[in-house]
């Protein structure tokens, strides 16, 4: 009778506890990370430091898991994955990595996706191949993402929008387009902005038995000497619109009629402003990340700008222009 053929168990990296009914076939594990029970990792798969896989999660080969993940039970990560680091994955979350999945038929390559460091994605969430969630982003339980999620974005639903964002005040004035909220913009003052140099402004109002007048000074209301102007109006949606900075090009927003809100970011604080009457203006300056969305459907919006347009004048990556507020201050240079 031959002797049976022994297969040697893969030995754990140093510093990494895999439970005893676990399966690790990958030596890419960092110090500190934990595998439970009934886990299998496939000898292909990069996990980074202090990860906790746990139970009955599955990770295929062409995956990377970055440090202090926290990948929660019954989970599989399919090749193509991306994980960044510190992101939390919540129970059963669903990933896929092929849009047109058909039996014994490969791809030559799976699509990519990616999670950003610090996003979380919240219990039963399906992720649709080729996405990107992007850092410190918040999809909501059962959320299906079928589209890119922005950085900070919390989304919800199916498909999945955004709803609103992570750690983001919203700077608002008693009442929401009531008598108290009129009698706040008649107030002595605004409330001041956390975002460094983006500042409301308060417009006059002159009614009498033909209507209303609203009016801004160059000077007195606008810090800025306008070169143009555009409108945003009839969105046939709540989308995201928007989404980026200005290198030297200043901005004036008012919503002339219905609301939007506004998103602005200087790199280290957010802000959210409800936009919904002709008598209140945002400055957003340059180097200040600005987000518009949701658009009541009746929603006029006027913006005033510093500058004609130049396409070199944007940034409309976010990763772009957290470097480039990076850069502007180890060199101490001024932002107008």
């Amino acid at each position: 009778m031959n002797a049976p053929i022994l297969t040697p168990e893969p030995q754990s990296p140093p510093g990494v506890y895999v439970h005893p009914m676990a399966l690790l076939e990958s030596a890419a594990v960092g110090e500190g990370s934990r595998i439970w029970a009934f886990s299998h990792v496939l000898p292909g798969a990069r996990i980074g430091r202090d990860a906790n896989i746990c139970d009955h999660v599955f990770i295929e080969n062409d995956v990377e898991v970055g440090d202090r993940v926290t990948i929660k039970c019954g989970v599989q990560l399919w090749d193509g994955v991306r994980i960044e680091d510190d992101v939390f994955v919540g129970p059963n979350v669903t990933f896929s990595n092929d849009p047109f999945p058909r039996s014994k038929q490969r791809p030559e390559a799976f699509v990519q996706t990616r999670v950003r460091q610090g996003a979380s994605i919240g219990s039963g969430a399906t992720i649709r191949p080729g996405v990107t969630i992007g850092a410190r982003a918040l999809v909501m339980d059962g959320a299906v993402v079928s589209r890119d999620v922005p950085p900070n974005a919390i989304v919800a639903g199916n498909p999945a929008h955004i709803t609103g964002y992570v750690d983001t005040p919203h700077v608002d004035l008693p009442g929401q387009a009531s008598a108290a909220r009129a009698a706040a913009l008649s107030a002595d003052s605004l409330p001041q902005l956390s975002v460094a140099r983006a500042t409301l402004h308060r417009l006059p109002k002159i009614v009498d038995l033909r209507g209303a007048l609203s009016f801004g000074e160059i000077g007195s209301h606008l810090p800025f000497q306008p070169q143009r102007f555009f409108m945003v109006y009839d969105v046939p949606s709540r989308e995201v619109r928007g989404e980026h900075a200005h290198r030297a090009c200043h901005q004036f927003l008012v919503c002339v009629k219905g609301s939007v809100g506004i998103v602005v970011d200087d790199g280290q604080h957010r802000d959210e402003i409800l936009l919904d009457s002709a008598r209140l203006g945002l400055h957003i300056p340059p180097m200040v990340w600005g987000i518009q969305y949701q658009f009541s459907p009746d929603a006029v919006l006027l913006v005033l700008a510093s500058d004609t347009y130049s396409a070199e004048d944007y940034i409309r990556n976010y990763d772009e222009f957290l470097a480039a507020v990076k850069e502007a201050k180890a060199t101490g240079g001024a932002q107008a």
